[in-house]
């Protein structure tokens, strides 16, 4: 490699400075690579104009430590740290990486040159022994406060929450590595605490079966349920804990309920000309197959839309029946209503409840509903408020699923929904049905009766 004095350098910094040039323009002009002038470049904006004056330093092993160090900590380059620490060349940094890797931090103390005297004195070999030893004691001190920080970020998983017991922990894994003393001191706890947990590590988790079963309800459910409702679960299978006893082994578990309630906004419109509202807000329903509600909501993905019209019962929120078209046409609600009407019987009085869209205004709609002897309700104009059950199902079918999964396909996104609409109606538990699904809730209440 060529050698460049000191006008060459600052030449080159000046050049790039004026900003005509780049590193690689600079760099062919003096026959070298870009990197060396960046180097240059980056000494000169650190140190100044005697940074790129040649210099025979030799480096302690303490400063060859924290160079190694600060790289650690901040994740530097070799030329970063050149830069940061005055080092004329980086890849004498690289070396010293080399070294500790392979022989061990005594590879950075200071190697004497020449043949060994024939004789030596006592006392100056005695001195020469107790500097290297305090050098090795100060690296491993070093290499201790580097280690710790590292080991505890690797087993709090980033949570953030430093307790005694996880510092007990750390100290437990790097034990064979470094003096437990020096290690308390750094972790600054109790030594009678360090020991307390370690005596107590190896000792069997009583919440090792809440937690397996807590895990298994948290991904069947996909993480929709927060700890209130785990808890609910908990308590189906016998396993009968405090709310917030469920929340803090969630909490230690990393994991917490995905989804995200959303609230929309209404305002008043007129009453509807097509059908009076005789819903009237009146959500509660004594039987199945009383009163209906239905609606029609849009998906956009990948550049497309989905409409999905389905028909709840307003006696257990169960959805009746569905249907997935690409298109709003009139057969998305025609068909959805004629699967409905097979679970119909004779004796059924129901009223179907709806906003004013225009597929409900379409003769055949209303001549379907005449000819069943089905009562038609229609909301005002606007309001959203009257038709709330459906507009609170779309919101959770939205919060639970859309915003909550990726998907890779609109034909997934399909599958998905067809399989959350099971979920809705035999799994997912609501709190006003007692806990229980719908198609759970109805079942229960058809044996007793």
């Amino acid at each position: 490699m060529a050698k460049f004095t000191f006008e060459d350098k600052l030449w080159a910094v000046k050049e790039y400075e004026k900003g005509g040039l780049s590193f690689r323009d600079i760099a062919k002009m003096l026959g070298t690579v870009h990197k060396t002038i960046q180097t240059w470049v980056n000494l000169y904006l650190e140190h100044g104009e005697d940074s790129l004056r040649k210099s025979y330093t030799n480096y302690s092993a303490e400063f060859k430590m924290e160079v190694l160090k600060y790289m650690d900590d901040n994740w530097a380059s070799s030329n970063e740290a050149a830069a940061k620490f005055n080092i004329p060349d980086p890849s004498i940094i690289n070396t010293w990486r080399r070294a500790v890797e392979i022989e061990g931090v005594e590879a950075l103390l200071p190697k004497k040159k020449g043949r060994p005297p024939m004789t030596k004195e006592r006392k100056k070999n005695d001195l020469t022994n107790h500097t290297n030893e305090s050098l090795i004691q100060e690296i491993e001190r070093l290499r201790m406060e580097n280690a710790y920080p590292k080991k505890v970020e690797c087993l709090s998983s980033g949570t953030g929450k430093i307790t005694s017991k996880l510092k007990a922990q750390v100290i437990f894994e790097l034990r064979n590595e470094y003096k437990v003393a020096e290690l308390i001191k750094i972790a600054d706890i109790k030594r009678s605490t360090y020991y307390y947990w370690t005596k107590h590590m190896n000792r069997p988790d009583k919440y090792a079966k809440v937690k397996e079963a807590i895990l298994e309800i948290y991904h069947q459910h996909k993480g929709r349920y927060g700890h209130r409702n785990i808890k609910k679960e908990l308590d189906k299978k016998g396993l009968i804990l405090d709310p917030k006893t469920v929340l803090k082994l969630m909490n230690q578990m990393g994991i917490k309920c995905q989804v995200r309630m959303k609230k929309y906004k209404s305002y008043r419109g007129n009453v509807g000309r097509i059908a009076p509202n005789v819903l009237n807000r009146d959500f509660q329903a004594n039987k199945p197959n009383q009163k209906w509600v239905t609606d029609v909501t849009e998906f956009s993905l990948f550049g497309q839309n989905l409409y999905l019209s389905p028909i709840l019962d307003l006696f257990n929120s169960e959805v009746i029946s569905y249907t997935v078209k690409s298109r709003p046409s009139f057969d998305l609600v025609g068909n959805m209503l004629e699967q409905a009407l097979q679970v119909l019987n004779p004796e059924d009085k129901l009223i179907l409840h709806s906003d004013q869209g225009w597929h409900y205004q379409m003769d055949k709609y209303q001549k379907t509903l005449k000819d069943r002897n089905i009562t038609q309700s229609m909301s005002r104009k606007g309001n959203c408020l009257d038709n709330a059950v459906i507009e609170n199902f779309f919101g959770i079918l939205k919060t639970e699923l859309l915003y909550l999964q990726e998907f890779k396909s609109i034909e997934h996104f399909i599958q998905e929904l067809h399989d959350y609409i099971y979920y809705y109606n035999n799994i997912r538990m609501k709190k006003k049905l007692k806990n229980l699904s719908p198609v759970e809730y109805r079942s229960q209440v058809q044996q007793v009766a």
